[in-house]
């Protein structure tokens, strides 16, 4: 008898989590206008048409990077789940997530003179980025000594 946890039920989990994720993230943008009336009214305590309306076009623009980032995240467990782990699309796949949180930290700072609290969003989006990014070159470096393997067998 195995273990529970395993390399195969920790991809399905991660999928999972993808799959709750973009049902969350529909679920914001759907609920965009009331979730932004909340944090208006108990987080930020700021109100007025300008707060809401800037509030609302920086989640919408957000979005767009988090739909690309979830798909790209899917993908990535997908090749690790057909044990396509070293190769060239996932390094696309990570640069990919790489952009996207920078994306996200920029729209974030755009819109910092609305709210100043959107400045912990940007540097966890930014941090998040240079984390995947050296993953990233984790992977580009093992793809390379593992082309050079294949050349010296």
């Amino acid at each position: 008898m195995g273990t529970f946890w395993s390399e195969r039920r920790s991809i399905q989990f991660s999928r999972g989590l993808v799959i709750l994720f973009g049902a969350l993230l529909v679920a914001l943008d759907i609920g965009g206008f009331w979730f932004v009336q909340f944090i208006c009214d108990n987080v930020a305590q700021h109100t007025g048409f300008r707060f809401v309306l800037s509030l609302l076009i920086c989640l919408y623009v957000c979005s767009i990077p988090a739909y690309i980032l979830l798909v790209s995240l899917y993908k990535l467990l997908n090749n690790m789940e057909k044990d396509r782990v070293f190769v060239q699309e996932n390094v696309v796949l990570l640069r990919r997530v790489s952009w996207c949180c920078v994306a996200a930290a920029l729209i974030c700072l755009l819109f910092i003179s609305t709210w100043l609290s959107l400045v912990v969003i940007s540097l966890a989006a930014a941090f998040m980025a240079l984390i995947v990014w050296v993953i990233k070159n984790v992977f580009v470096r093992a793809i390379n000594m593992k082309a050079e393997l294949d050349y010296t067998i």
